[in-house]
């Protein structure tokens, strides 16, 4: 029976989550307060929200429809004996509510960003920092009620789950949480991807008519498409959004636990047996939730020349700082007496937290006003081929230094795990040196609430500048919504950098859970099971297939993009061709349509792709046992470390270069060039970017992790 004692610090964890409400219900309070301005910014913004609830409820109804399908598959396969341990209902329970969460994190993204939106929008015509502390707040509330149900909910399903099954040994236990991570993935990677699809098929039309061949401006109110891509940014890069940090913390909990489970097996003289190993995780991210809070309330603006960017990088240094400090102090408390080179841990946890500091700033340097965006913005004067080149090769480029940054953090967390404990097996060694990278990653996903606040900060301030454009308000007010929306851009680029570096040690880790389930279910150690031969043309077949499956999914996820953005291109010009009073003024567009266009486009679209790293694994993994079984847990094995290897890569080439082109269009509409055939250019780019950073990147970084643990609750159908 789990205890919340001294000795474990778990009572943190419901302490952190209370405090957390708290200031959600603070921040709340102070948004909803606020002005709603004009009667014109309210309608425009009630038909935003409108879209957006009718959207989610409609696709929320096929993620229900799934989850228990699949769900009945777990169930039933827990009735066959050698399955019994490893499925049943407890784990189809868990996997319902880990994906029900997932949708409810959505939900919440979603609910806020369209209420926070137009207080923003009203809040700029009276000065940028009070757009600023709207836009971010809003933000926060996001951020912290996402990562309190993430780590909360968590928590109480291994509490009633440990309470069912009993015993010190929490085994058992999280061979059914795990349904929970599968569960949260699977809902994700539909919120992702159909927000993904919506969003960018909407903004692609509206920039390829409105701007290039009306010549009018990005949200101008007589663009057919313009309420359809106002929705867009709330159903993709906030509902979508807060799924997907929901995911990550599990799924990283959780496989962090499991390594830790791992460790408790070592040493049977009980010198390892103590279950602090399997708590530090919940620990680290319960006071790195406070780590958040604190940073979100440093951050304000000195005045209206300051910089906004600098401005939440100082909140995000404070949030890194103290999840640093109590990331040690935890290491200390809970491993001071079980390892005599614990403070090697605290080493692990520095190397996570820089990586995620790494990653941010390289991140900002690839999207921000810096050398590739301005090169980009140069080569649109040259047309929008070069335009397009020079944005490949950036996005290109931009992978190598993040690769560098991981090989790196992975390398020294597992050399300084691998020489924590002085074991003359070197099987133990490498368990301690998994446990070392999973003390690395949960201390850098530790200020997700943080990194949340500032990625729902972008279709926030996104949305304000749309509704301000719309209702007509004065050019002062657009600019410094403009100004907020530029730094928006670059804040969800580099969540999208966090997420995918946070998905790679993550995959690694849940890669090394899936092998320990494997070496309980044949009686192994961890050790010798965890052995993959690439040079074996069975195992090979398996990476093979797993790269595949990235550029597969990543080619329906853009093409399900053009396809519905080609219908919403007809659509916009029909309009525009069949009534000469909506350029005029006098008649106004159908919205609803193009809306409708939208929604029918991705809810048709992201089944296929969403279905692929649900199926391909599962079928290989099961053929291969018939076929080939003295190798079939090491193909999958293969499969997943190969499609994490392709989707780390390819994720952070299309968030990247997505980034850099939308930036790049905004660096030349500063310039003044609107309306010239150099912006022409930049607009070409930027729509091409579009599906690229906000429907395929940040969709492969959830389809890596969901390939990890789909397999690891599925482990036994693979092995013979």
């Amino acid at each position: 029976m789990i205890e919340l004692t001294m000795d474990n610090l778990l009572f943190m964890v419901p302490i952190a989550a209370v405090i957390a409400l708290i200031f959600a219900y603070y921040f709340f309070r102070d948004i909803w307060k606020r002005d709603k301005g004009t009667e014109a910014m309210q309608k425009i913004s009630g038909a935003i929200q409108e879209g957006a609830m009718a959207y989610l409820k409609r696709q929320y109804k096929t993620i229900a429809i799934i989850s228990i399908v699949i769900a009945v598959i777990l169930f039933a396969l827990g009735f066959v004996d050698s399955f019994s341990k490893y499925m049943g209902y407890k784990v189809a329970i868990a996997f319902l509510i880990g994906a029900g969460f997932s949708v409810l994190s959505g939900f919440i993204g979603m609910v806020v960003s369209v209420n926070s939106n137009i207080r923003t929008a009203a809040s700029a015509k009276k000065s940028l920092n009070d757009a600023f502390v709207c836009a971010f707040r809003g933000g926060a509330i996001s951020g912290i009620a996402v990562s309190t149900l993430s780590l909360g909910g968590l928590f109480c399903v291994i509490l009633v789950y440990n309470a069912i099954i009993g015993g010190d040994d929490l085994t058992n236990t999280m061979h059914a949480v795990v349904g929970y991570a599968f569960g949260a993935s699977m809902a994700a990677l539909f919120a992702q991807l159909g927000g993904g699809i919506y969003t960018k098929a909407a903004d692609v039309g509206a920039d390829l008519v409105g701007k290039v061949e009306q010549g009018i401006p990005e949200d101008d109110p007589r663009n057919p498409a313009v309420i359809a891509d106002l929705v867009g940014d709330n159903v993709g890069d906030c509902a979508g959004r807060g799924a997907d940090i929901f995911e990550s913390t599990a799924a990283e909990i959780i496989g962090a636990m499991v390594i830790g489970v791992a460790v408790y097996k070592i040493d049977s003289t009980g010198f390892l047996t103590s279950n602090n190993w399997v708590y530090l995780p919940l620990v680290i991210m319960a006071f790195g939730l406070i780590a958040s809070l604190i940073g979100i309330l440093s951050v304000h603006m000195k005045n209206e020349d300051a910089d906004v960017i600098k401005t939440l990088n100082s909140g995000y240094y404070v949030t890194m700082a103290l999840v640093l400090i109590f990331s040690a102090f935890s290491v200390y408390w809970l491993l001071k007496d079980l390892c005599d080179n614990w403070y090697y841990f605290i080493g692990c946890a520095v190397f996570g937290i820089l990586l995620g500091l790494a990653i941010v700033y390289i991140t900002q340097y690839y999207t921000g006003d810096h050398a590739p965006v301005r090169n980009i913005a140069k080569a649109s004067e040259t047309g929008a081929a070069t335009n397009v080149i020079q944005g490949i090769a950036n996005g290109m480029e931009s992978t190598v230094l993040p690769a560098i940054c991981i090989c790196v953090a992975i390398i020294c967390t597992y050399v300084l795990g691998y020489y924590a404990f002085d074991f003359a097996d070197t099987g133990n060694k490498m368990v301690m040196g998994l446990y070392g990278t999973a003390v690395a990653t949960v201390s850098m996903l530790a200020s997700s609430a943080f990194i949340l606040a500032e990625d729902t900060f972008g279709p926030i301030t996104d949305n304000a500048g749309g509704i301000a454009e719309m209702a007509n308000e004065p050019e002062e007010v657009r600019k410094r919504t403009d100004r907020l929306d530029s730094v928006g851009n670059t804040t969800k680029a580099l969540t999208k950098g966090y997420a995918m570096a946070s998905a790679a040690l993550a995959a690694f880790l849940l890669f090394a859970a899936f092998f320990e389930i494997v070496a309980e279910i044949k009686g192994m150690t961890l050790s010798s099971t965890f052995n993959i031969n690439l040079g074996n043309p069975l195992i090979f077949v398996g990476g093979l297939i797993g790269a595949t499956l990235v550029f597969y999914f990543a080619s329906l996820a853009i093409r399900a993009v053009g396809k519905t953005a080609g219908q919403m291109v007809e659509e916009v010009r029909r309009q525009f061709h069949s009534d000469a009073g909506i350029m005029a003024g006098t008649s106004k567009p159908d919205y609803a349509r193009c809306v409708d266009i939208a929604t029918q486009g991705a809810l048709r679209a992201m089944v296929a792709p969403a279905l692929l790293p649900i199926l391909v694994p599962i079928c290989f993994g099961v053929i291969y046992r018939f076929v080939f079984p003295d190798c079939s847990y090491q193909a999958v094995g293969a499969l997943i470390m190969v499609g994490t290897i392709v989707g780390i890569m390819m994720a952070n080439f299309l968030n990247n270069g997505g980034g850099a082109w939308d930036n790049a269009k905004k660096t030349v509409e500063a310039a003044g060039l609107k309306g010239t055939p150099t912006y022409a250019a930049a607009v070409v780019g930027d729509t091409i970017g579009d599906p690229f950073k906000d429907t395929a990147g940040p969709s492969i970084h959830v389809l890596v992790k969901l390939l990890s643990t789909i397999c690891l609750v599925c482990a036994v159908l693979f092995v013979a």
